[in-house]
């Protein structure tokens, strides 16, 4: 599924690309042909993105809401694109351009109201940090009433709002906590840090085009693995103490640390740490 700086870079790009213009849309599949005719010949005003979810606003129609899920995917050609495939949910074209979606969890559109309930009930977005208004205290706020462990509520949604199963294991790493922590009984401290972590981690992601979390990335083509500190580095060292790297499940999702460097919660919690 991708993350929140992949999300932001598609609605840069697509702002770029189509607001301000005349858009025709189709639904080649025909799940979305009435949703496409409604905004077919619309001007596109603005596209923003909360999360992982995107927002298109047209001149006079409902705003179009998408989310990728797991398997959504866009393709954009800027000259000659090619035919449709039957599965194109929904296609967005201008005299020079064409955007193609195919498989997405959500494609619909959506009242003003709808829209807003959905921003409501996601948590703080690190990559709307700052002047946008999402604060750690928000952040802080929404991990004191959870005990679950702090590796499960930062791929809640309605905690925080754009991390993935990479970002939270490297945002873990880098701030030395351990997955298995208790939300609620995380230090003040570790909370700001790992706040702050992950809006350098999505603000660089969103500059680069790719998740890298290491201080130099790479030169040229890249293993996934080349450029993170622990995410599925389970057959490899640690980079910081050279112990291994742990690996189980949490939030039905897998995830990695380093015991060394991200040592267990206190004796007194009862939250069990991972194998």
């Amino acid at each position: 599924m991708p993350e929140g700086h992949s999300i932001y870079r598609y609605a840069g790009h697509h702002r770029r690309l189509l607001a301000g213009r005349r858009v025709a849309a189709t639904s080649p599949q025909g799940r979305f042909r009435g949703g496409a005719a409604r905004i077919d010949g619309r001007v596109l005003v603005d596209v923003t993105a909360h999360g992982k979810h995107l927002f298109y606003r047209w001149q006079r129609a409902e705003t179009l809401h998408i989310h990728l899920g797991l398997y959504g995917k866009f393709r954009t050609y800027e000259m000659d694109p090619p035919s449709p495939t039957p599965g194109t949910r929904l296609t967005l074209a201008t005299d020079d351009v064409s955007i193609y979606l195919a498989g997405p969890t959500v494609c619909e559109l959506i009242e003003p109201s709808r829209e807003e309930a959905i921003r409501s009930r996601l948590g703080p977005d690190p990559l709307q940090a700052g002047s946008r208004g999402h604060t750690v205290a928000e952040f802080a706020g929404n991990l004191s009433r959870r005990t679950i462990p702090i590796g499960a509520a930062v791929l809640d949604q309605s905690v925080v709002a754009g991390i993935g199963n990479i970002y939270r294991a490297e945002a873990l790493f880098l701030t030395g906590i351990n997955p298995a922590t208790p939300a609620n009984e995380l230090p003040a401290a570790k909370v700001e840090e790992l706040w702050r972590q992950s809006v350098a981690l999505l603000e660089r992601g969103v500059a680069e085009g790719k998740i890298v979390t290491l201080p130099r990335a790479p030169l040229g083509r890249s293993e996934e693995t080349d450029r993170v500190y622990v995410y599925k580095r389970d057959r490899f060292p640690c980079r910081r103490c050279g112990g291994p790297i742990s690996t189980g499940e949490m939030a039905s999702r897998s995830i990695w640390w380093c015991r060394t460097c991200q040592p267990p919660a206190a004796a007194s919690s009862t939250t069990t740490v991972p194998a």
